[in-house]
Parts: C-alpha cells; structure tokens; sequence
C-alpha cells in the first residue's frame, strides 16, 4: 500500500488537534505522529534570562531578522548527526512558509547565518519546532527575539513539544496532555500576528521590554 501524501493542510489540521509529525532520521522517507503524555510549553512571561546573556544582549553580536531566510534556519537545524527533519518535512515546512504560517528568527554575523529559530503558527498558537547554533548562546538569542515577537503579536501558547534541560533553563515548563489540549483550544480561536511588532528591536530595547512583562 502506498504511503500516504500528506498536505500543508492535513499538517495544520494536525497541529490543531495536539499532533505533530517526526521522522525517525534525515533519510528515512516516512513520518510519524506525535501526542507527548506530557507537552513542554515557554510561559510568555516567563522567558529566563542570565546575567551573562543579558550583558551578551546588550553588546548586540549579532543581527536578527525574521522570515528572511526560512530555509536556511531549517537546513541549519537538520545540519546534525541525528535530526528529525526529513525531506518530507523540510517540504511541508518550506509550503507552510509560503502560505504564511511557519516563520522564524535569523542571526548573522555579517553574511553569515549563524543561529535561529523556527515554528508554525496557528490562531494564537505558536509551536516552536527546532533551533540551532554556530555561535555560543546564539540560539537563546533568537529564543529572547522570538519570546518578544509573540508577546507583541498578541500569541497566548509557545509550544516547545519536549521539555529538555536547555529549555528548562529558560523557563519551559511540562504540562500533561490535557492541560495542553485546553490551552491549544483557546489559543488556536484567538487572532495573533507574527509581523505586528515590525523590525527587531536593539538588544537595549528588548531588555527593556522583558522587564516591563517579567
């Protein structure tokens, strides 16, 4: 029996039901479906900040951007050993993109990408799929930057699927499955925007901002 043809629809009907796909390796053509007993979620007001990354904020190391290289924040988190992130998924993504529901956060050094972040969102929903970096706390910045774009955008739920030692450092917590499905429904039926807070902010400007909310 042929594998099944899934659509940039299908994904987002997925997403709006508490699911999202993986692939067991970059070569491995199919997908499978995943509904954590346990969800990690960011509180949107609950981003943590160290002093060390706080003073690297504030130097400004590197320049973000958002939406401006999509496929290129994508192919820098599947550039590892191990990844989830198929040639199926890097598809479904790259047609999300287009459609305007997956976006992410660039940093540069120059010309150089060297740390970012992507999700999909969804209503008020953002689900935060993988990030990576080339530059020490590279892909915190772009976590800090994408916490501030939500806020902005007016998003409720910042979905992060696991919970890791990493992101717990930042303030993810884990809620069970049924506490997510509760937050999910709501947000996925409340308005928010990716683009409402325009370019980003100087690193002074976002400190700023995530004390105002802390």
């Amino acid at each position: 029996m042929p594998p099944q043809v899934i659509t940039p629809r299908m994904l987002l009907s997925a997403y709006a039901q508490g699911v999202f796909p993986m692939a067991e390796s970059r070569d491995d053509p199919e997908i499978f479906w995943v509904d954590p007993r346990y969800r990690g979620i960011i509180p949107l007001d609950g981003f943590r900040i160290s002093r060390s990354l706080r003073r690297k904020i504030r130097r400004e190391p590197f320049r973000v951007t958002f939406d401006s290289d999509f496929a290129g924040v994508v192919d820098g988190c599947a550039d590892r050993d191990e990844t989830w992130i198929n040639v199926t998924i890097l598809e479904l993504y790259e047609a999300l993109f287009a459609a305007g529901h997956a976006h992410s956060v660039e940093l540069w050094e120059d010309d150089l990408l060297v740390g970012g972040v992507y999700g999909v969102t969804l209503g008020a929903a953002f689900f935060g799929e993988s990030m990576f970096s080339r530059r020490t706390d590279a892909s915190k910045i772009a976590l800090a930057y994408l916490l501030d774009r939500l806020r902005a955008g007016g998003f409720t739920l910042f979905d992060t699927q696991f919970l890791t030692p990493h992101l717990a450092s930042l303030g993810a917590v884990e809620i069970r499955r049924s506490e997510y499905h509760a937050r999910l429904e709501r947000a996925i039926g409340q308005e928010a925007s990716f683009n409402a807070a325009g370019p980003a902010p100087t690193g002074l400007q976002l400190l700023q901002r995530m004390t105002q909310t802390s």
